[in-house]
């Protein structure tokens, strides 16, 4: 009775009423601390950051309202089951043969040799059966051809879109460059 009267609350009901509130709001507060000490652990895995939030709590009810604002967004069991999730999924994607092009990502299969978006080449054919080879290969797997390394591939140039005698001399000038490589009688 004597703190309560230093309040200047003299009625033993209405002492009990916030003795009671009083009571409450330690218990919340208590409750709040170790919330967030709680959820801390389930978001946080540094120790010392977990530590330093379950401190912040202890300034009654505005520290854990700071933590509720500038804790991550998820628990580290959901971005653990996420990340497995992706593995998952690439490695599905992996096994199905999906693919993209290293050039403009479009989607393209491991036996084509241009894509069909860019057309730029992909891989070279196999001079005896003309299937694609990987440019590491030094043997076709498939027909067994010792695959000639060290060719240099045709370099195609960019055309110009200003008009179409312009494309008509682009293409002449690419038909230019591969000649020399397909025929070379020298």
């Amino acid at each position: 009775m004597g703190l309560l009267a230093i309040f200047g609350i003299h009625n033993d009901t209405l002492n009990r009423v916030v003795s009671l509130l009083i009571l409450f709001l330690v218990v919340i507060w208590l409750a709040l601390i170790y919330w967030t000490y709680a959820d801390a652990r389930r978001r946080i895995a540094d120790p010392m950051l977990v530590g330093c939030a379950t401190l912040c709590s202890v300034f009654p009810f505005l520290g854990t309202i700071v933590y509720m604002i500038v804790r991550p967004p998820e628990y580290l069991d959901d971005v653990r089951e996420r990340e497995l999730e992706m593995q998952a999924a690439e490695a599905r994607v992996a096994q199905l043969g999906y693919m993209l092009c290293p050039h403009c990502d479009a989607e393209i299969e491991r036996d084509f040799l241009r894509c069909p978006n860019c057309m730029r080449r992909l891989k070279s054919p196999c001079t005896n059966c003309s299937r694609p080879l990987d440019p590491r290969w030094k043997v076709c797997p498939f027909c067994e051809a010792e695959v000639v390394q060290g060719e240099p591939q045709p370099t195609r140039r960019r055309r110009r879109r200003t008009g179409t005698t312009s494309e008509s001399a682009a293409v002449a000038e690419v038909t230019e460059a591969q000649a020399p490589h397909v025929g070379d009688s020298r």
